[in-house]
């Protein structure tokens, strides 16, 4: 479909990668319990350190959230830029960060059963059911957050079904042209910010002058 998507969890895989800022911080934070011995950062020692524990876990939050906004928000920037119209943010916890959300101009919740979500997790990270119930539970639950959304999308049917809810939806959103709005206050920005260094000189003759 042609749409940028901007994956948070690839971000936050980024962002704790040896001697950045991120990295640093969570070594001070949690000890080198939570590293392999090549300095690489173990997840599943800090996972189970973080999903049991919620002091921790807000303590992590704190850490790499500003780290991957930041990110998220220069890639963001650099696609306004290069012209497209809009991008999807792909975020787990948007709502859970209670900073993002106010960002973005229109949330989409994707939404299963509360079984499917468990055996899908399960399967996809190869995790137990107490490990998949932990990382559940430390969430906002799907039916409050599809409350909070804008659109939401049913994904308890096949893949096609999925599918079509979603080529809908990107119609729908391509309709609205939301990003001229965003491009001519930018413009207008520039103008007045090139104004304005274009007439200080003058002022500034003509006061040293009187």
């Amino acid at each position: 479909m042609g749409i940028e998507i901007i994956d948070a969890d690839i971000i936050a895989r980024e962002v704790v990668e040896p001697r950045r800022k991120a990295w640093r911080k969570i070594r001070e934070e949690f000890g080198d319990t939570v590293f392999h011995s090549d300095g690489t950062l173990n997840r599943s020692a800090l996972a189970e350190v973080v999903f049991t524990q919620p002091e921790k876990r807000l303590r992590l939050n704190a850490i790499t959230h500003p780290e991957v906004f930041k990110s998220m928000f220069f890639k963001t920037l650099k696609l306004f830029f290069y012209g497209h119209q809009f991008a999807v943010l792909d975020v787990p916890l948007l709502f859970e960060s209670g900073k993002l959300s106010k960002y973005v101009h229109k949330t989409v919740v994707v939404i299963c059963e509360p079984a499917q979500q468990l055996e899908r997790l399960m399967a996809r990270d190869k995790m137990s059911e107490s490990e998949a119930l932990a990382r559940i539970n430390a969430q906002m639950p799907l039916s409050h957050k599809a409350k909070l959304a804008d659109f939401v999308i049913s994904n308890t049917g096949d893949r096609e079904n999925t599918k079509e809810q979603v080529e809908a939806l990107v119609q729908q959103l391509k309709k609205m042209n939301t990003h001229w709005k965003y491009r001519f206050l930018f413009l207008g920005s520039v103008l007045v910010t090139v104004g304005v260094i274009g007439i200080g000189p003058y002022m500034l003759y003509n006061f040293l002058k009187s």
